[in-house]
């Protein structure tokens, strides 16, 4: 009997062992994690009572700042217990509107939302930009600290940022020459278009942007909110720096559909904090999905980073297209960074004239990532924010960021000038990689730096110079056996 039983254990054994090398190996087959239908806003419901900020006082000109008349029908509405604030056609010149709870902002066809072009009307506010906390102007649209709004309608919102572009490359031009290229987009303060901060159950839909003075949607500390249906157009007049499209930010429960990006720099972007003050607060970017969604010119169809130092993790992204789109799947941080990227959900892409399909970096843009004073500074006479950009990362091990658990499959790109380009450390190795139904047609295959366990089912890449992809430092990175090349 003793016997039986014995080899009934050294069965079970067996049978539990197998099973959990099996999820092991098999850990491509989870494709669509189960919280992905929890992200978003709930439905709001509002008041039937519509206010007319024209009732205010504001001019439908577009030449004459209604700021104030704007702001006072948005908090009557409010007041009185919430409704829908909107305009009669015609166009409205603004500076800081800050939304309030239970207030529906309806931007209608006609309409159009002008942004002053003198940064003076934006009021400087407490906030986080490019992962430091500091003093910087509001948006033109604000929900701070809010719940219950939704922002939308067939109008248009135009940040008229071209003042704020020249101002910033006239200034990066000047500092630049004193080796300040580290803190320049700091100190050029430039208005975002619309921001959500530590707020819940927001929804922005159907808007039409153009233009905007720096970042065009900014979801900051905030949970269970929509961007759905909105179309972004910055690169009218010329190419903004820094005009991301959806910048998600310590943000938590999100979902992003339906949109249709132009830019200059990240299409969608999933970020963290930055340094030192990042890692002193601490707050990841979780739960969130992006799809259905279109990326035209622009730095990344999808971005992690830079700023990684909370972490950013349980990111789905399904059905976007790229067209002319300088990167697919960028992933990037910095030594002095920290934080976790993982569990990083990709399928159902599609990209057309694109640079490089997969980067990842753990040393981006030295000379944007890491903050040195040059002589002639005390830093008794620095701006706070100069110091919390000065302040060393201490251990120095804190700030070495970690990529792991990357998922893609159903991808088709063509037109690349590189496939694939992967630059781990030596300290931290870029790992877990599954590629399922990849196939990549570019100028030359690309590099893997610094890497390990890469699951290669059915993936192609079709290098035009007939190079494969050098990889080095790495371990179970094998695409000569699991990968067609050609």
């Amino acid at each position: 009997m003793k016997q039986y039983q014995v080899i009934l254990s050294s069965l079970f054994i067996l049978l539990f062992s197998c099973k959990g090398t099996a999820q092991t190996t098999n850990r491509s087959t989870n494709f669509e994690p189960e919280w992905i239908n929890k992200v978003g806003a709930k439905k709001n419901t509002f008041k039937a009572k519509t206010y007319y900020a024209n009732d205010f006082g504001a001019i439908n000109d577009g030449k004459t700042l209604s700021t104030k008349n704007i702001q006072k029908a948005i908090d009557e509405c409010s007041k009185n217990g919430g409704g829908t604030l909107t305009f009669k056609p015609g166009n409205y010149l603004t500076g800081s509107l800050f939304i309030k709870e239970g207030v529906h902002f309806s931007v209608p066809k006609d309409v159009t939302i002008l942004g002053s072009e003198n940064i003076a009307d934006y009021l400087e506010i407490d906030t986080r930009v490019a992962g430091i906390e500091m003093k910087w102007p509001a948006a033109l649209i604000n929900v701070l600290d809010q719940k219950n709004v939704t922002i939308d309608g067939e109008g248009i919102i135009d940040g008229q940022g071209k003042v704020h572009w020249d101002y910033y490359w006239n200034l990066r031009k000047e500092y630049e020459a004193k080796d300040l290229r580290w803190i320049v987009d700091y100190d050029a303060k430039r208005p975002r278009t619309i921001l959500i901060t530590n707020s819940k159950n927001v929804f922005l839909k159907d808007l039409n942007i153009q233009r905007a003075g720096f970042w065009t949607v900014q979801v900051l500390y905030s949970e269970y909110i929509t961007v759905d249906g909105i179309k972004i157009r910055n690169n009218i007049g010329g190419h903004g720096p820094s005009t991301d499209g959806v910048d998600i930010d310590s943000s938590r429960w999100i979902l992003v559909q339906n949109c249709d990006i132009d830019c200059n720099d990240d299409n969608f972007c999933l970020k963290a904090g930055r340094d030192w003050d990042g890692l002193r607060v601490n707050k990841p970017t979780e739960y969130v999905v992006v799809r259905n969604c279109i990326a035209r010119q622009g730095a990344g169809l999808f971005t992690l980073g830079s700023e990684t130092s909370g972490s950013i993790r349980h990111v789905y992204a399904s059905n976007i297209q790229g067209f002319g789109t300088k990167n697919g799947l960028n992933i990037k941080s910095a030594t002095n960074r920290g934080g976790t990227v993982e569990d990083v959900y990709m399928e159902n892409i599609k990209m057309e004239s694109v640079g490089t399909f997969i980067t990842i970096s753990m040393n981006w843009n030295p000379a944007y990532s890491y903050s040195k004073l040059p002589a002639g500074y005390t830093e008794e006479s620095l701006p706070p924010h100069w110091k919390k950009m000065l302040t060393k990362v201490e251990p120095a091990s804190k700030g070495i960021p970690a990529f792991r658990n990357i998922y893609l499959k159903n991808i088709d790109i063509k037109g690349a000038k590189k496939a694939i380009s992967v630059a781990g450390l030596k300290e931290s190795i870029v790992e877990n990689i599954t590629l399922k139904n990849v196939h990549i047609t570019a100028e030359t295959a690309g590099n893997i730096n610094y890497s390990s366990n890469w699951i290669l089912d059915n993936v192609t890449i079709n290098a035009l110079d007939n190079s494969t992809l050098k990889i080095e430092n790495s371990k179970n990175v094998d695409f000569s056996k699991a990968a067609k090349l050609d």
